[in-house]
């Protein structure tokens, strides 16, 4: 696990993890209307709110014993610890209560203009709010086929939510939301795109120019819903 500031080669992005991962949690609380992150030793903390998410723990930076602490202070059901490591020794470190989340990978990339289209009869759709942007990609009904939001964070822009719906899988369209979502940054005047993906996104993403900066693992503690 890392004990400092995760810092680039000498010939990478010009940004170290732990920059790459502040920017990123700025963006996604402004992506997912939740309040903005509040620095605590190693990263930030922010208090979601919400079923089964009511606060978010990122680190960049902490060891075993640190780590292993703070899963023993957290206990409430909906609580969240995200760091920028494997998901094992996140395993290791953490009291059993704990309940491991999908793997997931910090990557970014140089943010330039040029958007591509969709094949036909897909259509794009970009909607630009005070805060965030949406692309959507319309299928010949006018139903949603693949969706993605951007949100600033200073010069970073984040990518995030990007998904497909499942009938509309393996035609492009995954690409087709990211390079509008970035084409829009670029001209925004962001420079650096943030994004966390999936094991199964990754290659998507590292088809477009994405570079995997580090592996971002998560665990939570559990909230019981209630009845529907």
């Amino acid at each position: 696990m890392p004990d400092a500031p995760a810092r680039t080669a000498v010939d990478g992005p010009p940004h170290t993890v732990s920059e790459l991962v502040m920017a990123w949690g700025r963006g996604w609380a402004v992506s997912r209307d939740a309040p903005a992150p509040v620095a605590v030793p190693g990263g930030f903390r922010i208090d979601v709110g919400r079923p089964g998410h009511r606060v978010r723990h990122v680190l960049h930076t902490y060891d075993a014993d640190s780590l292993g602490r703070l899963g023993r202070e957290l206990t409430g059901p909906g609580t969240w610890i995200k760091v920028s490591g494997d998901r094992a020794g996140l395993r290791a470190a953490l009291p059993d209560a704990w309940t491991l989340d999908i793997a997931g990978h910090l990557m970014s990339a140089p943010l330039t203009p040029g958007a591509a289209e969709p094949p036909a009869p897909y259509a794009t759709r970009v909607v630009a709010g005070d805060k965030v942007v949406v692309v959507t990609v319309l299928d010949a009904y006018g139903h949603r086929a693949a969706i993605g939001r951007l949100a600033a964070a200073g010069e970073f822009g984040i990518v995030d939510q990007v998904e497909t719906e499942p009938a509309h899988r393996r035609r492009g369209l995954g690409s087709v939301v990211v390079r509008a979502l970035c084409d829009h940054a670029a001209r925004l005047g962001m420079r650096t795109g943030i994004l966390v993906a999936t094991d199964e996104g990754r290659a998507l993403y590292r088809a477009l120019g994405w570079t995997a900066r580090s592996d971002l693992s998560g665990a939570y503690l559990s909230e019981d819903p209630g009845p529907a």
